[in-house]
């Protein structure tokens, strides 16, 4: 379940507050299409589910939609007008072929994949993966580092600026 890939280039980002965490999380849903995975890695309370929220409710139109934490399910799966997006949290993954059973191959390739915690996936997270490290850096800050294919970093690029905007 691997593909090929040039090597990764990296961008970082200061985010000073939860909120502009969640201008982030806005912006990306107008940069990631079907097919992209969202590798999200940090400690707990780093921000990673409030990102996937923000990422979500922008992502299917609707800022009330409720998305709950994928923690103890491991996956939930809304739909907007173009695209599935599969959230999952594998922090209770036992193994990665226990992906297969969450339908893993089908979010990788047909829609979007916000992934907590992907180091449980091992060898099955794609190669193309993009990779975003939140790091608490403060009481409220923290940093965004992104390291992804030159691609899709430049394609990611737009957002980080649309969310430094939005959260100034």
């Amino acid at each position: 379940m691997t593909d090929s890939t040039s090597s990764a280039s990296r961008l970082s980002l200061e985010l000073a507050t939860p909120a502009a965490t969640g201008c982030l999380g806005v912006a990306l849903a107008d940069v990631l299409r079907p097919g992209d995975v969202l590798a999200l890695q940090g400690d707990l309370g780093t921000g990673k589910t409030a990102l996937c929220r923000a990422y979500i409710r922008a992502a299917v139109g609707d800022p009330a939609e409720e998305v709950p934490s994928p923690t103890f399910t491991l996956v939930q799966v809304y739909d907007t007008p173009g695209w599935a997006i599969w959230h999952y949290d594998l922090y209770r993954l036992e193994q990665p072929e226990d992906a297969y059973e969450l339908d893993i191959e089908d979010a990788f390739e047909e829609g979007v994949a916000l992934i907590e915690w992907p180091d449980r996936l091992g060898r099955l997270l794609p190669r193309r993966a993009i990779h975003l490290t939140l790091i608490q850096t403060g009481e409220t800050s923290r940093r965004v580092d992104v390291e992804a294919q030159p691609h899709l970093l430049s394609r990611l690029s737009a957002a980080f600026t649309a969310a430094q905007a939005a959260a100034k």
